[in-house]
């Protein structure tokens, strides 16, 4: 079947200029000012919406010890 009405390149550019990709929406922490994804967790803190969600100060003390135990593994 042969197109009877075809496009130009300029239509078909036209159509398709919503399909470019957008950058991340960061927000900004309430309490550390850090840079995060929206409607998630503070990687930095530990906080969302102003309220302590994650005790980081317990997960960043488990990640050294795992470190620790593989720096003496190691030698």
């Amino acid at each position: 079947m042969v197109i009877r009405m075809r496009h130009t390149r300029a239509h078909t550019a036209n159509r398709r200029s919503h399909h470019a990709l957008e950058g991340l929406r960061l927000g900004k922490c309430v309490k550390c000012s850090a840079l995060h994804l929206r409607h998630t967790v503070c990687t930095n803190c530990g906080t969302y919406r102003g309220k302590t969600v994650l005790k980081m100060a317990k997960a960043i003390a488990k990640t050294e010890k795992k470190v620790a135990a593989k720096g003496k593994a190691a030698k």
